[in-house]
């Protein structure tokens, strides 16, 4: 197998026969020697490569890991696909004539022969250290946050000091002496993630948003050519991150830097694995190529204050600053999730305003916007803005909860693990999959649905879970994980690994996530269908839910581990209570039903005023108009009622057996008091309720319904509001000609029928007396809470950026009745704004009370 894979001296013979081949093209040069005398090769990438120092630069570095040969392997096959496509690919000779690429092969050449003749996982270089032993982790051996240790036999020791080897050095040198790079790609196995640098601050940084569009548009070329999905991690509390690798380096520089983990295995199998991973990673390579340019000087600056003005149930207004001019114009990008790609797919708007309105959206869905500037002569786009984040407002008659999973119930039950099982309940991660130690490993979540009522209707839900590694799915395109219900009355202990195995499964939720869409860093999730929502409804009567999450149950032979990590948000790995699973619910509850007598009946013709519902002509025909007045006083408080539907029933009592072309409309109208026709005539129309009715509907029935649609709804909702009368006028219109003496008579009680949900339809007052301090070497937020019989909790946000407008609009810090909280991750030498929000339950969310942190 090794053989398929090229040596080091045939990665250099080849790089040296493309630049004979093609001069004007390939540069290559060593950058330094290496302990046992190698020359570190780069090649310089570029039409016209004499001036490649002068144009924007991509850096790619492979193989800084003895036994991660992706790195050489694809480095190769790139230089031989720039060779082979060049001259006649417009978007690549575009990119070559205005950017570069250096490209580092092999950067550790002594530990990858080793690996390729000795001992297949060799991971260090071959450097001799004072205790004898061998080698160093050069991804350990840069200086940003590099750690000393004591044991130099450990396979990550990074050596005596920072940059002590002679390969770090080179690079170091070499991009230290090169200012044009913007974008480092350092390739690794394995993991199929993308691992973005990081400041070891675990705030958002101004250039996060660059980072993981960066990575998500590679993962968006990599899943078009094999489905696959690579997952985005950069870390998150508290997490220990690592010390002294490349990747930060670059990043101190001004380098939009990335770790790429490839595949899941070190050496993969060549024929079946390696050159597929190969040929995904080839177009992901030109679309990072592609961004060289936009984070170089010549990109036009970043767009500021990107933030949100407003939130409907079914649009976003977003603004922005930024100078105004001829040669700039914005485009907005939007998601539904998360570290998801940018580009042509799912770009929303192209403005040359501040502002932009988006439009047609869902209601009580998250979404995810960014937005760059773009200059019209040159194409060169700007940086990213960062991330902003919103959830449309809920329907009238919606309500939402977002319940975190159980701790108590909520673990890992696995084969081989006997009573271990118990303690993986509430201070764990979740281990689903198979492995060779564990054997079958099943997760169960559970949720105490008692917040959300008994008779609620489920419209949608999705149950999320935080992935956090995947290097323990090692085999490729193997196996499935599903989100199930299960019965509980099946089970009696739900730390017994057979007894969860063996429950019976109601229904499996949304859609399996197949072993090549498994990512980490990237939340995933499993959205219920109509079917799985009433079947939700049946486990919210019992106010208690459990899922079981499985994946594959058997290994093939000779493979040890096929296992997924999530989190479960306690534990030596979990994140912090907000990484905990959790269960998005949005549901209505059945209507009321309250039936309105009118107040005021008449009909009202040339002659006058009669107490009786007429409409038609008279025998003159002139028109007789119906009158009709509600009196909306006895319907329920305005302040918690919502109407979802409403209709005035009509019942007539005649009809002629030979049919006109005539039909009778039913009016919302303004009028003062109705004395006489004058009064009717000059009324003023606020609009027509339901559709008309016509003379051969009177006589194949003789009952009515007039519907009222969404603004008449609203029209109710507001004179119910203002304890005002409604008014209708029932009018018949002309026919081409003229009709006299034509009477259609009516029930003297036409009833007006309303259906409403009790629901708070006002957010609360805003939290007041804001402050922010230190303790404990924390950020302390304290806040005086509402005196408010609705209260339930305040909402604490974070934003490096902007002040918070929207309570998902930044990281959350906490969400309760409390009045206090800390900042436990939150930098005190760094510039922020919080926002509290206080809520109902519905949720309702208040103006946001906002203070600015002031950095140390």
């Amino acid at each position: 197998m090794k053989n398929q894979y090229k040596s080091y001296q045939e990665s250099v013979e080849f790089l040296e026969s493309m630049q004979e081949k093609y001069p004007n093209l390939f540069r290559v040069q060593s950058i330094g020697t290496t302990y046992e005398g190698r020359e570190i090769m780069l090649i310089t990438i570029s039409n016209d490569v004499s001036q490649a120092d002068t144009k924007p630069a991509l850096l790619y570095t492979g193989t800084i890991h003895a036994r991660e040969w992706i790195g050489s392997e694809l480095a190769s096959k790139f230089v031989e696909y720039i060779a082979n496509n060049h001259e006649f690919d417009p978007k690549l000779e575009q990119n070559l004539n205005s950017s570069t690429i250096y490209m580092v092969p092999i950067l550790n050449p002594d530990g990858f022969e080793h690996s390729r003749k000795h001992f297949s996982f060799w991971r260090k270089n071959r450097r001799v250290n004072k205790d004898g032993s061998i080698g160093v982790d050069l991804n350990r051996n840069f200086s940003i946050g590099f750690k000393k240790q004591k044991d130099r036999s450990s396979n990550i020791y990074g050596g005596e000091e920072p940059f002590s080897e002679a390969e770090t050095k080179a690079i170091k040198e070499f991009v230290d002496s090169h200012s044009n790079i913007t974008i480092a790609l350092d390739y690794h196995s394995q993991g199929n993630v993308f691992f973005p640098a990081h400041k070891f601050k675990h705030e958002a940084e101004i250039d996060g948003t660059d980072l993981n569009t960066l990575c998500a548009n590679m993962s968006s070329e990599i899943n078009k050519v094999t489905g696959r999905n690579y997952g985005i991690h950069r870390g998150k509390p508290p997490a220990t991150l690592i010390s002294g690798s490349g990747r930060e380096y670059y990043y101190s520089k001004g380098i939009l830097a990335t770790v790429v983990e490839v595949g899941t295995k070190n050496i993969p199998d060549y024929m079946k694995s390696m050159s597929g991973l190969v040929n995904e990673n080839l177009p992901a390579l030109l679309k990072a190529y592609d961004e060289v340019i936009n984070y170089s000087h010549l990109a036009p600056k970043r767009v500021d204050e990107f933030t949100i003005k407003s939130v409907k149930e079914d649009s976003a207004i977003l603004i922005w600053k930024y100078e105004l001019r001829d040669d700039i114009y914005f485009e907005v990008y939007r998601n539904k999730k998360d570290k998801e790609a940018n580009t042509a797919n799912n770009r929303v708007g192209t403005t040359t305003n501040n502002y932009f309105e988006d439009v047609e959206l869902e209601s009580s869905t998250n979404y995810f916007y960014t937005i760059r500037a773009v200059n019209k002569k040159t194409k060169i786009k700007s940086p990213f803005a960062p991330m902003v984040r919103v959830r449309t407002n809920l329907k009238s008659d919606e309500f939402f909860k977002v319940i975190f999973a159980s701790k108590s119930e909520t673990g890992y039950v696995a084969e081989f693990t006997g009573e271990s099982n118990r303690s993986h309940f509430g201070n764990n991660s979740l281990f689903v999959g198979v492995s060779q130690s564990r054997g079958i490993s099943n997760a169960v979540i559970s949720f105490d649905l008692s917040l959300i009522p008994k008779d609620a209707i489920i419209k949608d839900a999705k149950v999320y879970i935080y992935p956090i590694n995947r290097v323990s799915a090692k085999i490729e395109r193997y196996g499935e994980w599903n989100v199930s219900i299960i019965d509980k009355s099946t089970f009696s202990d739900i730390t017994d690994f057979k007894q969860i195995e063996n429950a019976t499964i109601i229904q499996s939720v949304g859609n399996a996530i197949k072993s090549q869409s498994l990512t980490q860093g990237i939340w995933n999730s499993w959205e219920f269908s109509s079917y799985e929502c009433k079947l939700l409804e049946s486990e919210v009567k019992d106010g208690k839910v459990h899922f079981r999450v499985d994946g594959p149950k058997e290994l093939p032979y000779g493979e040890d581990s096929q296992m997924m990590q999530f989190d479960i948000g306690y534990g030596k790995y979990g994140g912090g209570i907000h990484y905990r699973p959790m269960i998005d619910i949005k549901y209505s509850i059945p209507s009321k039903k309250v039936t309105v007598i009118p107040s005021v009946v008449q009909s009202i013709d040339v002659g006058g005023v009669t107490q009786n519902l007429r409409s038609g002509f008279d025998r003159r025909g002139h028109k007789v108009y119906g009158y009709i007045e509600y009196d909306l006083s006895t319907l329920p408080s305005p302040e918690t009622t919502v109407i979802t539907r409403a209709y005035i029933s009509l019942n007539n009592l005649n009809s002629y057996k030979k049919n006109r072309d005539i039909r009778y409309y039913l009016e919302l109208v303004d009028v003062e008091d109705v004395t006489g026709y004058n009064d009717i005539q000059n009324r003023e129309k606020i609009e027509y309720i339901g559709y008309e009715v016509s003379e051969s509907d009177l006589s194949l029935k003789d009952k009515h319904y007039f519907m009222f649609d969404t603004l008449s709804k609203l029209l109710v909702e507001e004179a119910h509001t203002k304890q005002e009368s409604m008014k209708f006028v029932l009018r018949a219109t002309s026919p081409i000609d003229s009709v006299s003496n034509r009477l259609i008579k009516w029930s003297d009680k036409p009833k007006l029928v309303i259906e409403y949900i009790d629901k708070k339809k006002t957010s609360l007052e805003p939290a007041i007396n804001l402050k922010v301090s230190i303790e404990n070497s924390m950020i302390k937020i304290n806040w005086d809470n509402p005196k408010d019989k609705d209260f339930v909790g305040a909402y604490v946000v974070r934003n490096s950026f902007h002040p918070p407008a929207h309570f998902m609009d930044g990281v959350k810090i906490y969400g309760g009745s409390d009045s206090y909280t800390y900042d436990n991750f939150g930098s005190l030498d760094k510039d922020k704004y919080y926002s509290v929000f206080i809520y109902d339950d519905v949720p309702n969310y208040s103006k946001p009370a906002v203070i600015k942190y002031n950095g140390k």
